[in-house]
């Protein structure tokens, strides 16, 4: 497993917080350890998951991913 720290665009509240945990839970492989208004940082399997995954997900809670590090 990988840590990866999002940077996330967009956000503003509790609401998106939420909405974002949500859909990056959703990744096979994916396991969420914080997120905040602006970040999340994940732990993701190398093999099985990939940048664009990790943007779509936060692209379908309504937001964009600016920066994986």
């Amino acid at each position: 497993m990988r840590t990866m720290k999002l940077k996330i665009e967009g956000m503003s509240c509790g609401h998106c917080v939420k909405s974002v945990e949500r859909e990056l839970k959703k990744i096979p492989g994916v396991v969420v350890e914080h997120v905040d208004i602006g970040s999340a940082t994940v732990n993701a399997e190398e093999d099985m998951v990939t940048g664009e995954m990790l943007s779509r997900a936060v692209e379908e809670a309504g937001y964009t991913l600016s920066e994986i590090g």
